[in-house]
């Protein structure tokens, strides 16, 4: 088959790779970079005749999607590690009623992120595009019979978790973080942190990490008598804080990661200089 031919065949596939590729991986720029690989390997593949062009790709976007989430998993990415993030208020809208009509929108991504890898993809490519069992072994590394079992624990799992209700116990944890910083209260914020809470401060001068509830406590009883504002906002799509001077001048922003009820993770930029450059919400 020539280059041309080749190309076009890939591309009538593309559509249905691109949605399973962002399902899977819960971003349409990761989708993108999967297919153009899986591309790529199509333009090298000097193998035996391909008899099912659109079963070879799925597998070989599959394969790759695992090795992303693998990767995410002994690498994880902060949303504030390089660019800045998207920061918004977090308030009721239309994204909320489509998560709410739309059960692969971003509260299903949510769960799925709690999910292995291979349990995650099998999940998707069954539930939510219909791949034959017998289709998806080979793609999780499995028979047909143990990728049943793998979508069955996800499915199990999605099910467990009403699905338009996780963005708003997340936020409502952030908002008793607030309310107990703010009055001090902080027996209740002992009871909002996870014991074992990491802390991230993305100061002008380097990062700083610590581990433990006292450095944030530390902080609350700093912060509990001081001339600031705080509240919560939406920080690449998840609930975060963003704090100002009485003067409007932003003095930190947090991405809060909420796990049963518990930050686990608070990854904050503390530097005024990056702070005052970035598109912010006013007090």
């Amino acid at each position: 088959m020539d280059r041309l031919t080749l190309a076009e065949q890939f591309e009538e596939h593309r559509p249905r790779l691109l949605a399973v590729a962002t399902r899977a991986l819960g971003a349409r720029a990761d989708g993108e970079d999967v297919v153009q690989e899986a591309w790529l390997r199509l333009d090298r593949y000097d193998g035996p005749p391909i008899r099912n062009l659109g079963g070879w790709l799925t597998r070989v976007v599959g394969r790759i999607c695992i090795d992303v989430l693998r990767s995410r998993t002994a690498h994880p990415e902060t949303d504030l590690d390089d660019a800045d993030p998207v920061v918004t208020e977090d308030v009721d809208g239309p994204e909320d009623a489509a998560v709410a009509a739309d059960t692969v929108g971003l509260a299903l991504m949510v769960v799925l992120e709690s999910l292995r890898p291979e349990e995650r993809l099998a999940f998707v490519l069954h539930d939510l595009f219909a791949v034959p069992f017998a289709e998806i072994g080979p793609v999780v590394g499995r028979s047909a019979d143990a990728a049943k079992m793998l979508a069955s624990r996800a499915r199990r799992r999605v099910q467990e978790q009403p699905l338009p209700t996780v963005r708003r116990q997340r936020r409502e944890v952030v908002d008793a973080f607030l309310t107990a910083a703010h009055g001090g209260d902080f027996e209740a914020l002992l009871r909002l942190l996870d014991p074992e809470v990491v802390w991230s401060r993305r100061t002008a001068r380097g990062r700083v990490v610590s581990v433990g509830a006292d450095e944030v406590l530390s902080l609350a009883r700093r912060g509990s008598g001081a001339d600031i504002v705080a509240r919560r906002v939406s920080v690449n799509g998840e609930p975060g804080i963003l704090v100002w001077s009485r003067s409007g001048r932003p003095l930190a922003l947090m991405a809060c990661t909420v796990v049963d009820g518990r930050i686990v993770e608070l990854d904050s930029i503390v530097d005024s200089r990056r702070l005052a450059g970035m598109d912010l919400p006013t007090p």
